[in-house]
């Protein structure tokens, strides 16, 4: 059984993303990104095939990180905009 991706801790705002990917494409350039970036350290890190070394795969956890930071200031804003749009 493969276990879940611990990369994708964005799932309970898919809803919000998806706005955002609609409304920014930098927001969705960047979430592309991280997606990707996501799914191919997951892939590296429980794959039985060739090893690869540590310092790619701490550069990927590195750059996958700025991009979560990224993220959630997107999702931040965007929650804090809903928020005084409300009141």
């Amino acid at each position: 059984m493969k276990h879940q991706n611990k990369y994708r801790k964005f799932q309970l705002q898919q809803k919000n993303i998806a706005t955002l990917e609609r409304e920014n494409s930098r927001f969705k350039r960047v979430y592309s990104e991280y997606e990707n970036m996501s799914d191919e350290l997951w892939s590296l890190e429980n794959s039985d095939d060739k090893p690869v070394p540590d310092d790619f795969i701490n550069a990927m956890i590195l750059q996958t990180s700025y991009l979560e930071e990224e993220i959630e200031d997107w999702l931040v804003q965007f929650n804090e905009n809903k928020t005084d749009i409300k009141h």
